[in-house]
């Protein structure tokens, strides 16, 4: 019965699953591409770009690990990536609950700072940016990345868990304050268990964005390349040996791959998560 359901359902909207797998192929055609291009050879390359390799080669992420320096590349950006998520996500949680559950004087005038954060182009802030921090003679060191990407992410960070914490039930945070809870303990012990997927989701966002980061990273980090700026520096020492850079290209975007496929449940379920009655 649910086979025949299915079948007719799939019949009735045919066009629009016909639409949806369109634009799958578009998404995932460039991705495989690269892939599958970084297991081949100069000559495997005259198959096709959806042909499988005569023979699976790993010899371009050896050439790539150990003459690209993308050892140190990937280093750089882990060193980077877990502080900026884990400040990001904590900063975001505690301005949060501020925003979605108090109300205190000059709230307003913050949240449409923050609104502000978001809005304006961290491109326009480039150039003073990189003054203050050579000031502070930051420049060239991992926190010349961590701070500015904490700061550009905290702005969308806060008002992700703004709209959780502004849709709990008043009834859930009565019920625990006359439990004896203040309000740092309603956060910990009650609020943050049910905040579990968004912040999850959020920490996913966070990854991907600040993972590919390229811009801040190439003008605060001259040496100390992130793996997007290694990736765009290695593409002009080895520009017509196309497997090398499918490997490079490969290398960079599996960890995001990676992170979204183990957190798409709780991507999911975070997005829907606001959807709370009152």
């Amino acid at each position: 019965m649910m086979v025949h359901l299915y079948w007719l359902n799939l019949c009735r909207n045919w066009r629009r699953y016909l639409l949806l797998m369109v634009f799958l192929f578009v998404a995932i055609y460039p991705l495989v591409d690269i892939v599958l291009a970084a297991f081949k050879t100069e000559a495997g390359l005259a198959r096709g770009p959806f042909a499988l390799p005569a023979e699976w080669h790993f010899d371009n992420f050896t050439r790539l690990w150990k003459g690209g320096a993308f050892a140190d590349y990937f280093r750089n950006s882990v060193v980077i990536i877990i502080p900026v998520v884990l400040g990001s996500v904590i900063l975001s949680v505690l301005s949060g609950y501020a925003f979605g559950r108090f109300h205190f004087w000059g709230s307003r005038v913050l949240s449409y700072m923050f609104l502000l954060g978001i809005m304006m182009p961290y491109q326009a802030m480039v150039i003073p940016l990189y003054y203050n921090l050579r000031a502070m003679g930051l420049i060239d060191t991992y926190g010349a990345l961590i701070l500015p990407l904490i700061g550009l992410s905290v702005p969308f960070g806060t008002l992700w868990m703004w709209g959780f914490f502004r849709e709990v039930p008043q009834e859930l945070i009565d019920a625990s304050v006359i439990d004896g809870c203040t309000t740092w303990s309603a956060l910990w012990h009650v609020l943050l268990p049910l905040a579990g997927p968004a912040m999850l989701a959020l920490a996913a966002l966070l990854f991907v964005w600040n993972w590919n980061e390229f811009l801040l990273a190439l003008v605060l980090l001259p040496t100390n390349f992130t793996l997007p700026v290694g990736l765009a520096m290695f593409q002009g020492r080895y520009l017509a040996e196309v497997p090398v850079l499918g490997a490079g290209a490969t290398v960079t975007m599996v960890p995001s791959l990676i992170v979204y496929i183990i957190l798409q449940r709780h991507f999911i379920r975070g997005i829907t998560g606001g959807a709370i009655q009152r």
